[in-house]
Formats: structure tokens, sequence, C-alpha cells
């Protein structure tokens, strides 16, 4: 399943509470605000584990929008807006989190 997380976990607990539901086959695409979580920061543990498996993506023009680019954390991948489209035909419709 795909989980789409779009408030920074500055802000709201919207990427800890996905983090506490999703199974072992679903992925994270981290969009809108929810891409800072994607920067190396103090929230950047929560991912490290789903990121090194391959299951956390972000989205590209939301990252470049806020100056976080050369911040993304190690096995975050980006995705473009087809990599979306590519994401939604692979796992479904997503879950989102606000």
């Amino acid at each position: 399943m795909l989980h789409t997380v779009n408030k920074s976990s500055f802000e709201r607990n919207s990427l800890q509470s996905c983090l506490n539901t999703i199974d072992n086959t679903s992925v994270i695409l981290l969009i809108e605000d929810g891409v800072i979580s994607a920067a190396n920061n103090a929230n950047s543990p929560m991912l490290a584990d789903l990121a090194s498996q391959g299951r956390v993506y972000a989205l590209k023009g939301d990252v470049d929008a806020r100056g976080i680019s050369s911040k993304v954390a190690d096995n975050i991948q980006l995705v473009d807006y087809a990599g979306f489209v590519d994401l939604v035909v692979e796992h479904g419709t997503p879950v989102s989190w606000v």
C-alpha cells in the first residue's frame, strides 16, 4: 500500500501515525511539507529503517521548492510526478496522512 504524508513532522504527528500503522509491504511518499522529513534532521531516525529497505520516496519538485535537495537523507528516493503515478499503479490508491 502507498501512504502519502503531506505535513512536516515538526508540525504534526502524521508521519509517526503512518509509521505506527504500516505493514511490511507498504511504502511512504513524502509530499508537500512532508518532504521536510526527508532532510537529515532530528526526525531522520524515524525513516532510516524503511529508507534502507527502499520504501521511502519524496516528491522531487517539493524537495526542490523547499531548498533541501542537498540535505535529503541517504536511501530516500526522489521521484517526479510520473514516478508518483508509477507508485500509485504499483501500490494502489494512496492512503493520505494529513
